[in-house]
């Protein structure tokens, strides 16, 4: 696999990483549709932990069936599919070789108490993803949740191990908790905040949500106001998460959300693309649509992210 130069900038980007960590992100960078443009498009299955296999399925009953992601994921001409033990487990076989992987190691559950804290429970291993021979781990944390420290210690500990083994760590920056309003959850100084920290953390790539122009931290809204840092448009609020990425040296992907509209997918995409952002990492959006009309959105996401729409 010969990289691009647009691929080999970004890894230089990565000063003091094992070349196994290099490898394993250039794996990604260089596969499916958008390979070699620095742009990425990921499938993340991990959502049957959260909210229950009914809400997650039931829409498109096809994606019951682990095997229905890796191959819509590898159908798609996706950079990777990423999801938890299980589900990675039941097609590491048939699709071995054919899509780089990345391990969800930590998830969440809707059965937990509204008591207890925001917290995830670590559910497989470094050692895991070397055995699935996956690309990437994958790790949440919440940002504003009383349990926060306890989630940075742990990934802490797992992105040193997987660092050492050559495996790339992606982290799912989702402030959540105590700490952070509803509306606070998406505020621009809190999103570009959430994505700091996974940098700071580590993360080769990090994953958060797309901010709107609510700013919640009264001292940060001092500073925002007062540099006219500039959160009127998704694009803008998309630069300045990329800039809170240490000014672009790291790979920032945006969730897609809860289950939308096409256009609105498309319009987030294009603010993600003109505000320097690497892509999308979609789940709902795209595994709860029939195979047919997630083939065609994905299609049309590649053509956004490669300018052409």
């Amino acid at each position: 696999m010969k990289t691009t130069r647009v691929v080999q900038k970004i890894l230089s980007n990565y000063e003091g990483e094992a070349p196994g960590v290099k490898a394993n992100l250039a794996r990604i960078l260089m596969e499916g549709k958008l390979g070699g443009t620095g742009k990425m498009i990921i499938l993340p299955v991990d959502q049957g932990f959260e909210h229950g296999p009914a809400r997650s399925f039931a829409p498109n009953a096809a994606g019951y069936d682990p095997h229905y992601h890796y191959q819509l994921a590898i159908d798609a001409g996706l950079n990777a599919y990423a999801a938890p033990l299980g589900p990675l487990e039941a097609g590491a076989d048939t699709f071995a070789g054919q899509i780089p992987t990345i391990l969800k190691v930590n998830s969440a559950n809707s059965l937990m108490s509204g008591t207890a804290g925001k917290n995830q429970a670590v559910t497989a291993s470094v050692d895991d993803a070397l055995r699935l021979g996956c690309a990437a781990i994958g790790f949440t944390i919440y940002p504003g949740s009383d349990m926060a420290i306890d989630m940075i210690e742990e990934i802490k500990e797992m992105r040193r191990e997987a660092a050492d083994k050559g495996v790339a760590t992606v982290i799912w920056s989702y402030p959540r908790g105590e700490g952070v309003t509803k509306d606070g959850e998406t505020a621009i100084d809190v999103a570009a905040y959430a994505a700091h920290i996974a940098a700071l953390l580590g993360a080769h790539i990090i994953k958060i949500k797309l901010g709107t122009d609510h700013l919640m931290l009264p001292e940060a809204k001092k500073v925002y106001e007062a540099q006219e840092i500039d959160i009127a448009t998704q694009a803008a609020r998309v630069r300045h998460c990329v800039q809170s990425a240490f000014d672009g040296r790291r790979l920032i992907v945006f969730s897609g959300g809860a289950a939308k509209g096409a256009d609105a997918v498309f319009d987030d995409a294009r603010a993600i693309r003109d505000g320097g952002g690497n892509g999308s990492i979609i789940g709902r959006n795209s595994f709860q649509r029939s195979r047919a009309d997630a083939l065609d959105m994905l299609g049309k996401l590649v053509d956004i992210y490669k300018g052409k729409a």
